[in-house]
């Protein structure tokens, strides 16, 4: 990961550079009067895995009714 420093006024110039040099992983330190002012970081997102048909197979139950009809009580909040 690489750091760029820009000023105000360059990062208001650049801002959509600067997001695409964010969305490679790097860092962007944005300065006011030389000073750091903020910081610009990607949002790193989970990486997805292949899926696999039958891993939890057993882990899981399911009642026999779970696609009967819900009693008449249940829908007017008697219950």
């Amino acid at each position: 990961m690489t750091t760029k420093t820009v000023s105000v006024k360059e990062a208001q110039a650049q801002f959509l550079e600067l997001l695409d040099l964010v969305s490679m992983g790097n860092r962007v330190v944005i300065q006011k009067d030389e000073e750091p002012l903020a910081e610009l970081l990607g949002i790193s997102s989970p990486k997805k895995g292949k899926r696999v048909a039958g891993l939890n197979r057993g882990k899981m139950r399911m009642s026999d009714d779970f696609d009967a009809p819900l009693p008449d009580e249940f829908w007017l909040g008697e219950q």
